[in-house]
């Protein structure tokens, strides 16, 4: 019981740095899996967004309104040059 008291009441610090030293641990296989995993996860909750915000779409039409989204995103990322 003493553990999950300690979990439940850990910090968002604590907790992130207790993520990263499982992230260190890891092998960089490992790290790339789960890299993947979360990217994957959060195209699922865009999506849904995606949906609620167009009902009628298709599911190649979600897809491109994904698409779109991921290059803003990219773009928005970009370093303006002067």
């Amino acid at each position: 019981m003493k553990s999950e008291n300690t979990v439940r009441d850990m910090t968002a610090t604590a907790a992130g740095e207790r993520q990263i030293e499982s992230y260190r641990q890891m092998t960089g296989e490992q790290r790339l899996a789960v890299a993947l995993d979360l990217h994957e996860l959060s195209c699922d909750v865009a999506r849904e967004g995606i949906r609620r915000q167009h009902p009628g779409a298709d599911a190649a039409e979600i897809e491109r309104h994904l698409h779109a989204r991921l290059k803003l995103a990219r773009e928005g990322a970009k370093p303006k040059q002067a």
